[in-house]
């Protein structure tokens, strides 16, 4: 089953996987000030998307997606942001746009993996 769709700000409301409330502990302004360190442009919460990976039947990856519109943006209409905990009361934050191949949450998390994984073999 693929990702659920998002498009121009409306949400399924009938999806599980689609909330319309923020969940990520660092909060939106944090996850904006990520946006705005990351990619130099404001950016407007358009939903909560849960993503779920499985990979050999083991979960890979697990937890929500916040999705963006950017602001003034020249090369993407839209972000992918989470932060995870780090040692202490830090986080680190993820910002990935929505541009080829990345067009939803889930493409979002592939990519952060796959880059993650390419640092690691380095």
């Amino acid at each position: 089953m693929g990702a659920p769709e998002i498009c121009d700000g409306q949400t399924e409301s009938m999806n599980p996987a689609i909330r319309i409330s923020m969940s990520d502990p660092a909060g939106i302004p944090a996850l904006q000030g990520a946006i705005r360190h990351a990619h130099g442009c404001e950016s407007r919460y358009v939903a909560t998307v849960y993503v779920h990976e499985m990979y050999d039947g083991e979960t890979a990856w697990r937890g929500d997606v916040e999705v963006f519109d950017l602001v003034g943006h020249a090369e993407a209409p839209r972000a992918y942001v989470w932060s995870e905990a780090k040692k202490g009361r830090k986080r680190r934050f993820f910002v990935v746009l929505h541009a080829p191949p990345v067009d939803s949450p889930t493409k979002a998390i592939h990519a952060s993996v796959l880059c993650h994984g390419q640092r690691l073999a380095r």
